[in-house]
């Protein structure tokens, strides 16, 4: 969860991710958005990778990049489990009065 949330940390990460919720997209495309170096891009693409967030794949000279949307669901739910809030989590003093 934490590299989940590493990667989440970055506002140039997060973006990256939503525009993958449109579908996969190349290298080239993703980094065609943004305003920094290819080396740059290439870390933001490693620490997405290493968070499980998105799914490499080569297609010829090109990578192509999908989100892998479940991983990110299931990381987030933990985390709001995590604190007791959400589905079968014990209900407040206050729901339970109501």
């Amino acid at each position: 969860m934490s590299q989940v949330f590493r990667a989440l940390s970055d506002p140039t990460r997060r973006r990256v991710l939503q525009l993958l919720r449109q579908g996969p997209l190349s290298a080239g495309e993703l980094s065609d958005q943004f305003d920094v170096s290819k080396p740059t891009m290439s870390a933001h693409f490693a620490v997405l990778k290493e968070a499980d967030l998105v799914h490499a794949e080569k297609a010829g000279k090109s990578v192509i990049y999908h989100l892998k949307l479940s991983v990110l669901e299931e990381a987030l739910l933990g985390f709001v489990h995590s604190f007791g809030v959400g589905a079968g989590s014990p209900k407040s003093k206050k729901e339970t009065a109501r």
